[in-house]
């Protein structure tokens, strides 16, 4: 692998606008190549960021031996096919969240990348942010004892932009307050947390039958005190923009006051406290937004020749977790 890191990105949607610009902010990286299926998005991408070389072909660009890190933006349930020929290919992965959008394909493609011993990570860029470190930092220090609630919602309007076979709310919004739910957790009890745990749901239904609004109880069992742990999350995708995060300790509890899931350079805000104590506010200033963290998170990885990238970043493993979570979930909302 040369000095600069080159990524092959497979789809021109939105996140791949955002994802490329930081790539090609980052002095070690470089959009070496493109693939898309709909022309004019194509030749727009490829002039806006140089791109050496463009395919309309996902599996050549897959297989080209320059590429060494592909970067799949594409819908949620095309992500396995793609990260199994990646993997297939000795190539490094990037793929957005959520992985997939079952647990028979997520399954597979995991399996793919262990088989292959290849880097991979989900996009969950906001978990490489200063934000993200501080609030893992945070948990821990011990510093609000036990973890007895979580509270996590995220809304915004984003129904008529994503494709139908995405399925909806839960894989491409509640991912992110399930993900940082589970960091929380698995933080302060370990992974064993997640052996034992029950959920219920109640949810709103689009007229392509996707979950377009649900709201999900979550009760783990303390793998020592045998307490319950109740998790609360939310999430809809046909009105608003909102996030909130919250978590109960047995001491005090931590804040987020700023979107933890697109974490800024700057307006970053943590706020922990004990029990009827004053409240203390940081701001987390940073370098560049959780793209960029993503993207130097990413090649740090691949230059030190690692196949999984450190916590808090989602590992394989993780992510295995993260979608058993979506999908017990999903499955806990009544049908129509």
């Amino acid at each position: 692998m040369s000095s600069i890191i080159k990524w092959g990105v497979l789809g021109t949607s939105f996140i791949s606008d955002v994802m490329a610009n930081a790539i090609a902010e980052d002095e070690f990286s470089e959009v070496y190549s493109v693939a898309g299926r709909s022309l004019e998005p194509l030749k727009t991408f490829a002039e806006k960021y140089s791109v050496s070389r463009v395919f309309t072909d996902f599996d050549a660009l897959i297989q080209d031996p320059e590429v060494d890190i592909i970067y799949i933006a594409l819908p949620n349930h095309l992500h396995t096919d793609y990260i199994i020929k990646a993997a297939q290919a000795g190539k490094s992965i990037l793929c957005e969240k959520s992985l997939s959008v079952d647990m028979e394909t997520t399954v597979a493609a995991l399996a793919a990348v262990e088989e292959h011993n290849v880097f991979f990570q989900e996009g969950l860029m906001y978990l490489a942010h200063p934000l993200a470190q501080a609030i893992y930092k945070k948990l821990q220090s011990g510093i609000i004892g036990d973890i007895h609630s979580i509270r996590g919602q995220y809304c915004a309007a984003i129904s008529q932009f994503v494709n139908p076979a995405s399925k909806g709310a839960l894989y491409n919004l509640g991912c992110y307050p399930t993900s940082l739910m589970h960091l929380v957790l698995q933080t302060v009890f370990g992974n064993e947390i997640f052996h034992n745990y029950k959920v219920m749901a109640s949810g709103r239904r689009s007229l392509d039958g996707n979950i377009c609004e649900t709201t999900g109880l979550f009760e783990f069992i303390h793998p020592q005190k045998k307490q319950i742990i109740q998790c609360h999350l939310h999430t809809a995708e046909d009105y608003g923009l909102y996030s909130g995060f919250t978590i109960l300790g047995s001491k005090g509890y931590i804040e987020l006051g700023s979107n933890p899931w697109l974490p800024e350079t700057k307006n970053n805000l943590l706020r922990f406290a004990e029990y009827e104590q004053d409240v203390i506010e940081e701001k987390i200033s940073a370098i560049g937004d959780g793209f960029a963290y993503q993207v130097r998170s990413v090649r740090e990885s691949l230059t030190k020749g690692l196949t999984v990238s450190q916590l808090p970043m989602a590992r394989p493993s993780d992510s295995h977790t993260i979608m058993r979570l979506l999908t017990d979930w999903e499955q806990a909302v009544p049908s129509l």
